[in-house]
């Protein structure tokens, strides 16, 4: 109970103290319901993203297939009698009826093992997969990239509109691909390039973890962890820089390592709104997530238990409508993620582009702040209008 209290303590006055940053966040948070508003279009972007990752699995499961199988098929004897000594050798099927072995071992048989084979490719094909591996992950970080650094662009026009909607320019999504298609492949290439190495190493880790699992080695055990726990560590820190250099590369156009570096000091002279933000934001799109998954999943309980009068007729019954309901819910869940992920990169631009707001301009008629009349109440600062020419 003195836990819980001292915990409650700590909380009410982080909500004293805190009470302005809070404020500011709750008000990015309904501009970025505004900016969506305004640009619809970015609610179904998800969709692109996700057929790209899809042409990602197939062309990665097809390679590694074809690699898999690229060798030649080898045959062993299969024997019924465990004294045979030539039980677990290589045969041949064409010619082993010939051969004295099935006289020798009644009932073996010559049956396919494994592709395999003992020439130099066949000996690196574990490299060869690992490639394929890495590959693989740099396709889906370029096109998660591509995704983030579109939506960046297109809500990042949106808040240096001053006059909001009518400066907004035409088509904000479809200019903002362009300009990454055209202009910023490479960073983010490069980008997704360091994300992809970083990951394919803690697949090797996992492999070896696997493959150590047995081993009385406790300190090569502990090693392994650590090195494990590390990697973890530092891919999360590089996709929260990578997200941030994406969206300044939307603003700006800069190259890759500018970008995440202004991105990242810019962050450390307001890492106290930085944090508010994203606990704010990451429970709030939670609760969505979680009510949009719940309300689908009571209504689909309902419509499985023939609880529905004008569709009670048209279901059949299901002695475990659960597995079908399960279904629905986690479905349910995923595409409410695809869709708050564009309510969140939308927040994080807006965001960056406050703080840039803040420290760019002064709210003179020379340097008017692009922020909403919210902000710039809870900040206590005057709207001017610039001057005019």
């Amino acid at each position: 109970v003195i836990i819980l209290c001292c915990v409650e303590v700590i909380i009410i006055l982080m909500l004293i103290f805190l009470r302005k940053r809070i404020r500011i966040a709750i008000a990015l948070l309904k501009e970025g319901s505004r900016a969506i508003g305004y640009i619809m279009s970015t609610l179904f972007y998800p969709i692109v993203t996700f057929l790209l990752i899809a042409i990602c699995i197939s062309y990665w499961a097809v390679t590694a297939v074809f690699l898999a199988t690229s060798g030649e098929p080898v045959y062993k004897v299969m024997a019924n009698q465990t004294l045979c000594k030539y039980a677990n050798l290589t045969c041949d099927p064409e010619t082993f009826n010939t051969t004295n072995v099935t006289k020798l071992c009644p009932g073996a048989q010559c049956t396919f093992a494994f592709y395999g084979g003992e020439s130099l490719y066949h000996k690196y094909i574990f490299i060869f997969q690992l490639a394929n591996a890495f590959v693989f992950l740099w396709l889906v970080n370029f096109a998660i990239a591509l995704g983030q650094c579109t939506l960046a662009g297109a809500f990042a026009s949106y808040y240096w509109a001053y006059r909001k909607p009518a400066d907004i320019p035409l088509w904000p999504l479809f200019s903002s691909f362009g300009r990454a298609i055209r202009y910023h492949t490479g960073s983010l290439a490069f980008g997704a390039l360091i994300l992809a190495v970083v990951q394919l190493i803690r697949v090797i880790l996992e492999y070896l973890d696997h493959k150590l699992k047995g081993t009385q080695n406790s300190f090569t055990r502990f090693l392994l962890c650590c090195l494990k726990c590390c990697f973890w560590c530092l891919e999360k820190f590089l996709k929260f820089i990578n997200r941030n250099a994406y969206i300044m590369i939307a603003i700006y156009g800069k190259n890759f390592c500018t970008s995440a570096k202004e991105a990242f000091f810019l962050l450390m002279r307001n890492v106290v709104r930085v944090a508010v933000l994203d606990k704010v934001t990451d429970f709030l799109l939670f609760l969505g997530k979680i009510l949009v998954a719940g309300g689908v999943g009571v209504l689909a309980f309902f419509f499985f238990t023939q609880r529905i009068p004008v569709f009670a007729q048209e279901v059949p019954m299901l002695n475990y409508y659960w597995v079908p309901l399960l279904t629905v819910i986690i479905g349910s869940y995923l595409v409410a993620h695809g869709f708050f992920s564009v309510y969140a990169m939308c927040v994080d631009t807006l965001f960056l582009c406050f703080c840039e707001d803040l420290e760019r301009n002064d709210g003179s008629t020379a340097k008017p702040y692009f922020m909403s009349a919210s902000l710039h109440r809870i900040l206590g600062k005057k709207k001017l209008s610039p001057k005019k020419a």
